[in-house]
């Protein structure tokens, strides 16, 4: 007799499998995360069997890409859309993921023959949105379906000889060969597995909608984001109309490009001089604050910089961080107590980055120190400065990198001091600009306050 199948139990966090239910997964020590699945049968094989192809043939159509209409998600795509790619774009509700993809698929090139496959509303709703955006003549090579079944998904994809295909979102698709509900670990696993095999073997480009969780991530197993080629995040400040897509994974561009848009009236725009909206409206600098320029992707930005020094209230003091690490806000505080004579430890720190953006390097190390003293003493750094540069545990100032491009940057948007490493120090400095080149803390002080 067949040995009956026995149910399986993975986790909805990291993908593991366990043959039993527990409280907590063995894999990632998740709690209550073990949902029980039916064993998963093999899929039957779709099309023939893959064939080795010619290296030099290949090559000669690499740098083939699609633009987009954006400019800003071109750049974020590393150069426009490449055939056969799979980018998986996730974000909090409501943040506008499903405008910015419908806008996209209606700017393609009308060349292509694009599909919007939606499982989450229906073709009046998608329509309105159309209409609402100015997208109703987009042509006749958008092909709209509302459908869950990914099978036929795929199958409409090549009815329609579509190039680029929308779904949206990927935890509406399910495939009829598992048994599982929409949106499980095994489905997702199983989906996104056969998309990618359709994409690179049609070189059909595939953009996924993912939901993301309370803690930030897209939802589903991390080995989600391991298939597709490009991962991209929609990050938005609930208080402002600019929104940021970020790459945080990029097989064909830089894993660290960011681009700006501000949502209208009509829909998503792009911001063609982001340093713009990371500055202060206002003329003049004030106490605790200070320009920098932040190099995130393949180009500089430009952000200031704010500190708040306030008398601590009790015996706890407060080190609070936004946009900057916090950690490395305290290492900050104890070099500028040990190599700066400036003793903070009866006083609250508060740094932040206008703007809402991040700041990963450590070139915003020499403005969170000067934004401080400014702050703490009360006195505006000097006009039209700006400064970046990593602050080391000795007190000195070492170089980051592309300092040269920095410069020229803040040249460009009208500053006419910058205090920089010494290391960074152009052999010519552009025009109507003057480069101070520091090595230790101390120096900095002198430049930026005597």
């Amino acid at each position: 007799m067949a040995r009956a199948e026995k149910s399986a139990y993975a986790c909805r966090a990291c993908g593991a499998v366990s043959l039993k239910w527990q409280g907590q997964c063995p894999e990632c020590d998740a709690w209550n995360t073990l949902e029980e699945s039916a064993p998963a049968r093999a899929a039957p094989r779709r099309g023939g069997r893959a064939k080795p192809a010619e290296l030099v043939e290949l090559a000669k159509e690499t740098e083939r890409r699609h633009p987009t209409g954006f400019g800003e998600f071109d750049r974020v795509l590393g150069g426009g859309l490449v055939p056969g790619s799979v980018v998986l774009l996730g974000g909090d509700p409501g943040v506008g993921k499903s405008t910015l993809l419908q806008q996209v698929a209606a700017t393609l090139p009308e060349s292509l023959h694009v599909c919007y496959a939606t499982g989450e509303e229906s073709l009046r709703q998608v329509a309105q949105r159309s209409q609402r955006l100015g997208l109703a003549s987009a042509g006749s090579s958008l092909r709209l379906l509302s459908d869950t079944d990914l099978d036929n998904v795929l199958e409409q994809a090549v009815e329609c000889k579509a190039q680029a295909v929308v779904i949206d979102s990927i935890q509406t698709m399910a495939t009829q060969d598992l048994p599982s509900a929409p949106g499980s670990v095994a489905q997702l696993r199983e989906c996104v597995g056969r998309i990618v095999r359709f994409a690179k073997q049609r070189e059909v480009a595939f953009f996924l909608i993912g939901h993301v969780t309370k803690e930030g991530a897209i939802a589903g197993p991390r080995v989600v984001e391991h298939m597709v080629d490009t991962v991209l995040y929609f990050e938005s400040d609930p208080g402002s109309r600019f929104s940021i897509v970020r790459a945080v994974k990029n097989r064909f561009g830089a894993s660290s490009e960011l681009g700006v848009f501000a949502m209208t009236g009509e829909g998503f725009r792009e911001v063609k001089n982001p340093s713009a909206i990371f500055l202060s409206a206002t003329a003049e600098m004030r106490s605790g604050s200070i320009v920098s320029v932040a190099w995130e992707g393949s180009r500089p930005l430009l952000v200031e910089i704010q500190a708040l020094v306030a008398e601590a209230v009790g015996n706890n003091v407060k080190r609070l961080a936004q946009g900057v690490d916090q950690n490395r806000l305290s290492l900050l505080v104890a070099v500028l107590h040990r190599h700066g004579g400036l003793s903070l430890a009866g006083e609250d720190v508060f740094v932040n980055v206008v703007g809402g953006l991040r700041i990963a390097e450590t070139a915003a190390d020499l403005p969170v120190v000067l934004a401080t003293v400014s702050s703490f003493r009360d006195r505006p750094c000097r006009d039209k400065v700006m400064s970046f540069g990593e602050l080391g545990l000795a007190g000195e100032v070492r170089p980051v990198r592309f300092g040269a491009e920095r410069i020229a940057e803040a040249a460009k948007q009208g500053f006419d001091h910058a205090i920089v490493p010494r290391a960074n120090v152009p052999k010519k400095a552009p025009g109507g600009l003057r480069v101070s080149g520091v090595s230790t803390l101390q120096e900095a002080l002198a430049a930026a306050f005597d």
